[in-house]
């Protein structure tokens, strides 16, 4: 089916508390994996709470990647929603499953953007001024 964009849901449990509590390693592990994934960063943001607890956003072209922790849970919500077909989603998931230390992780895809009632691949962008599909 095709659709403007694929939205994974990633829930990283049984994780390392102590990666989960540093506000270094989880910013540097989501702009790592927007990297590996091929995305195309714009702009990046993490708030860190007290006593403990992150979260962040990696804004991409593609759109974004963002993430909460629970470190004294061992976990962390993981969003990653990118369109088009260059970028892999999957890819960063996996990279922050691995440095993430997650021992029971789950991902669910949601296709977002399903216009086309023909099946049809749709182009990732529109032209602004006249409202005409490019590819």
């Amino acid at each position: 089916m095709h659709a403007l964009g694929a939205h994974l849901l990633v829930e990283l449990r049984d994780c390392n508390p102590e990666i989960l509590k540093d506000l270094g390693k989880v910013k540097d592990a989501l702009v790592s994996a927007a990297k590996e994934a091929r995305a195309t960063i714009i702009d990046v943001s993490f708030h860190e709470f007290n006593p403990f607890g992150i979260s962040g956003m990696v804004v991409i072209a593609e759109s974004h990647l963002s993430i909460h922790t629970w470190p004294e849970y061992g976990y962390a919500a993981v969003d990653i929603f990118t369109c088009g077909d260059i970028i892999k989603p999957e890819v960063a998931a996996n990279y922050l499953i691995d440095r993430f230390e997650s021992k029971n992780p789950s991902i669910v895809e949601v296709k977002r953007g399903i216009l086309s009632c023909s099946n049809e691949k749709l182009p990732h962008k529109v032209c602004d001024a006249e409202l005409e599909m490019v590819s």
